[in-house]
């Protein structure tokens, strides 16, 4: 809905020596939404996050915040707060004076900052710290501050550059849900850079999948999960099978040397596509009812699941079950056809924008 796009960027590029590390993004955030830029290294996320920030000029294409253009704008007079990986804390003021930083340089009165400060202690759960240390605080805690002391100038959008990125895992998964219910709380704009897919999965509203320079997909979580538009987002969200086949007709694709009944249609008659199956979404049947056989190469257990390799002649499958079998079974493999996700087949060379869904 166009009234509540906050960000707009329009045809934006960008160059480094030589080397296109942006082409051509057109991208939209709403306000009050926690959008996640989500690629591998290189794929131009993080120089999008700078550009939104001001510390980067694009070579062209503009930025608009809420209507206005901001391409030239310094960082300084935006009306965004940036975290990164590395908080660059400040060691020789305690926690309280790194969170009053920025309000002391606009010489906002006394008794204002010690309020704000101690609203946002409260926020990142660390009441009570404000006179410790910096170098006391666990990863965690001083993750929080850096949050606090960006969030305490009450910025319309907070960006954060894989803050979460030097934590452990425990501690990772903690802090993903807090900071998700923070953006919930304060009702600002969050964009948010990983290349961590559980993160984007578990925080956002929004996901851009990117590579390359180029957008590949925009949506919610479950839609990107559940109807990635090519081989490579459905590779990098989750684990896939993904397989070369033949689109006999519309509801109908032929892959791993079987007729699969399927729910897409409009890629013509005869035509080559990539065929993706979540490992979660495969039943293992008898040998004569399956419409793959094949036998089982190995057994992992994940904890939640097993994890089965079969070998089913001209294809390797990967299951995901709750009930085991042993290695060396011989099995049918079914999938409903709601499971069976058809793609175009991905080329580098031709890789296209995506449009936002609105």
């Amino acid at each position: 809905m166009e009234e509540q796009r906050l960000i707009n960027l329009e045809n934006i590029s960008k160059e480094y020596d030589g080397t296109t590390v942006l082409s051509n993004i057109n991208l939209y955030i709403r306000k009050k939404e926690f959008v996640t830029l989500l690629g591998p290294s290189g794929c131009g996320k993080t120089t999008t996050l700078r550009i939104i920030g001001g510390f980067e000029t694009p070579d062209t294409g503009r930025v608009i915040f809420d209507g206005q253009d901001i391409t030239a704008l310094p960082p300084y007079k935006r009306r965004v707060n940036t975290v990164f990986q590395k908080y660059a804390l400040f060691p020789h003021l305690n926690v309280k004076d790194n969170i009053a930083f920025g309000l002391k340089l606009k010489k906002t009165p006394k008794d204002e900052i010690a309020r704000k400060v101690d609203y946002m202690l409260d926020l990142v759960n660390l009441s009570g710290y404000g006179k410790r240390s910096v170098d006391s605080l666990s990863g965690g805690q001083q993750q929080r501050i850096a949050i606090a002391r960006a969030l305490v100038n009450e910025p319309e959008v907070l960006l954060l550059d894989e803050p979460l990125g030097a934590l452990d895992l425990k501690l990772r998964k903690e802090m993903q849900l807090e900071i998700k219910s923070m953006q919930q709380r304060l009702g600002i704009t969050f964009l948010y850079v990983t290349h961590d897919q559980e993160e984007a999965l578990t925080m956002s509203d929004t996901i851009v999948v990117m590579r390359g320079g180029h957008i590949l997909q925009i949506g919610t979580p479950k839609s990107i999960y559940d109807e990635p538009k090519n081989a490579f987002v459905a590779d990098f969200i989750g684990e896939s099978n993904i397989f070369p086949g033949t689109m006999v007709r519309d509801e109908l694709v032929h892959f791993c040397g079987a007729d699969f009944p399927c729910v897409d249609g409009g890629f013509g008659e005869d035509k080559p596509v990539d065929v993706v199956v979540r490992p979660e979404d495969i039943l293992l049947v008898g040998e004569d009812v399956g419409q793959v056989t094949g036998v089982i190469k190995s057994v992992l257990f994940k904890g939640v699941h097993y994890e089965m390799m079969i070998d089913a002649g001209h294809s390797t499958w990967k299951v995901h079950s709750t009930t085991m079998q042993p290695a060396g079974s011989r099995v049918g493999i079914s999938v409903v056809p709601f499971n069976i996700h058809i793609m175009k087949p991905m080329k580098d060379d031709t890789m296209l924008q995506e449009e936002k869904d609105t």
